[in-house]
């Protein structure tokens, strides 16, 4: 009996895959957010342990100010990406809207632009002496300031409004018809109907598009940075409190991170809470008719969406065009040419290698990683798998700027010292970006039957080699889909770069930011096309890969 026993405890590959993956999460995500932590209970003016920091952001309006400026913006952000989303969402999913399908792709793509990068485009359509400012004011008329909060609303709204239409059309398309039919019959008209029936089924899914939207629009850096002027948010406020400390003792910026996190952690057990009560089952055996309409009515129906769309696409049509402008220093036009792509080949050549390199690499570790923790998830079910799980989606609770701030405390001494080197960019894209990889590749085995393995192993195969030679194989589709959208954002990613990168490590996202704030919009949309065009070949190969059935939430 003991023998057998021995025999069942015996370290297999998936022991030691467990073992490998909890150890790294525990050194790249708990570890950092530990030092955090600690650091954010230390201070250079108060000695041993002191909450002077949380006293200090609660008590002086520069600080605890910055926490209203996020709340605001990220509620005023989910109100105006639910008003836009749902109603696109059901409209598309309940109508023949005209170009239906490239809608879509319009619609995933704006979403996989970095906002960054829309926040620029729009600077130059409203800013001072942007495109429209100025066509504004030919006609006498001043055009809206993108700058402050209500054009950092605006750009996220535009950016974000993805998200809501993407869990709310998933979620109408499963609604069993009968239900709807059955409040109809009951005499209701189709508004009410809409009203108490389909929105309070979906709502689950909408608050889910919700916290994305909330937990994005908190996190991020460059677009509050690039239109703010004077209007801090919290990202902002901890990459400011971080340039003036010490990289060894970022006591402020480790406590403004711990708030932030708090705040995300606060709007997910929010959520949990709403579903748990408010969560349905349907079996959805007849999933709901489109409605066919035809002349004005189709148009009606079609005018408003394509509207919205052609206003979150702007953007990219804004930096392609922009790329080819060479301006002078004072901004005058000199023509159009391909000057700005030669410039940043000649003088950020660096920036464009290093971003693919990294993200090549990162995306290498990712695709691994993704197979064997999916693997793990759902074939081999218990309190570790569920351990791992917690830790792979944490970062979803934790913005760029801050996992930046832990890995730098974490990493800047011996013996592992990280700070500036190539290897600390690539472990915080792995760390970021895994999750899109695994929840693909989870959803994607769930769909697989386990019968096809154990023919694999009742044939005389061995179950390692059944994973490697079949199981893998077979969830490759799977797993790419979900490798392209985080290869797509590591490209694209500023917030943690931003805090990382040291002279030899910038980025492409970096160089744009850098270039922006120097006032080279010709480079910078030179550099943002760049970006632009490999979001939208990754896309496209996606796009193929699943024959237009990509699922990126």
């Amino acid at each position: 009996m003991k023998q057998k026993r021995a025999q069942k405890w015996r370290p297999d590959f998936w022991f030691f895959t467990k073992l490998f993956v909890i150890l790294s999460m525990c050194l790249f995500i708990v570890y950092p957010f530990y030092t955090i932590i600690t650091k954010s209970v230390f201070s250079n003016k108060v000695e041993g342990i002191t909450l002077y920091n949380f006293v200090r952001f609660f008590t002086k309006p520069y600080y605890y100010q910055t926490l209203q400026r996020s709340l605001f913006v990220c509620i005023a952000t989910v109100i105006t990406t639910t008003v836009i989303g749902v109603p696109i969402a059901y409209l598309m999913t309940r109508y023949n809207v005209a170009g239906k399908k490239l809608l879509h792709i319009f619609i995933i793509m704006s979403l996989m632009s970095p906002p960054f990068i829309g926040a620029y485009s729009w600077i130059i359509l409203l800013g001072r002496n942007g495109l429209l400012a100025k066509l504004f004011g030919l006609i006498g008329l001043t055009a809206p300031t993108i700058y402050g909060r209500d054009g950092i609303v605006f750009v996220f709204t535009l950016h974000l409004f993805p998200y809501i239409y993407l869990y709310t059309s998933g979620a109408m398309n499963s609604i069993d018809s009968s239900l709807e039919e059955a409040a109809e019959n009951l005499g209701m008209n189709k508004l009410k109907r809409i009203w108490t029936v389909t929105l309070p089924v979906i709502l689950p899914s909408i608050l889910a598009g919700c916290v994305m939207v909330f937990m994005t629009s908190l996190a991020d850096f460059g677009t509050p940075m690039l239109l703010g002027e004077g209007y801090t948010v919290l990202p902002v406020l901890v990459y400011n409190e971080y340039m003036s400390e010490s990289a060894v003792n970022p006591y402020m910026a480790s406590a403004l991170s711990v708030i932030i996190v708090a705040c995300s952690l606060l709007v997910l057990t929010f959520q949990k809470l709403v579903i748990d009560k408010r969560n349905y089952q349907m079996s959805s055996l007849r999933p709901p008719q489109e409605t066919v309409l035809h002349g004005w009515k189709r148009v009606l129906v079609s005018l408003p969406i394509y509207i919205v769309v052609f206003l979150a696409f702007l953007p990219q049509i804004v930096v392609v065009c922009q790329s080819f402008v060479e301006r002078s220093f004072s901004g005058v036009v000199k023509g159009i040419n391909l000057n700005n792509y030669r410039a940043i080949l000649s003088r950020l050549g660096t920036n464009i290698r290093n971003t693919y390199v990294f993200s090549l690499v990162a995306i290498v570790f990712i695709i691994v990683l993704g197979i064997l923790v999916s693997y793990i998830l759902v074939r081999k079910k218990g309190k570790v798998a569920n351990l791992i799980d917690t830790l792979i989606m944490f970062p979803y609770v934790i913005p760029g700027s801050v996992l930046g701030i832990g890995l730098i405390v974490a990493f800047n001494r011996k013996p592992l010292m990280l700070v500036g080197t190539a290897a600390i960019m690539i472990i915080s894209y792995i760390v970021r970006k895994l999750p899109y990889t695994v929840r693909s590749g989870s959803a994607f085995l769930y769909q697989m039957d386990p019968s096809v393995e154990e023919a694999s192993i009742n044939l005389g195969v061995s179950p390692m080699k059944t994973f490697f030679t079949v199981t893998a194989r077979m969830m490759l589709p799977g797993i790419m889909s979900g490798a392209v959208l985080s290869w797509i954002t590591c490209i694209n990613e500023l917030s943690s770069s931003i805090m990382l990168y040291s002279g030899k490590t910038s980025t492409i996202a970096v160089a744009i930011y850098q270039e922006v704030t120097r006032m080279s919009d010709g480079t910078a949309g030179a550099l943002a096309t760049i970006l632009t065009v490999t979001t939208i070949i990754s896309l496209l190969i996606v796009f193929r890969a699943t024959k237009g059935k990509v699922k990126i939430v």
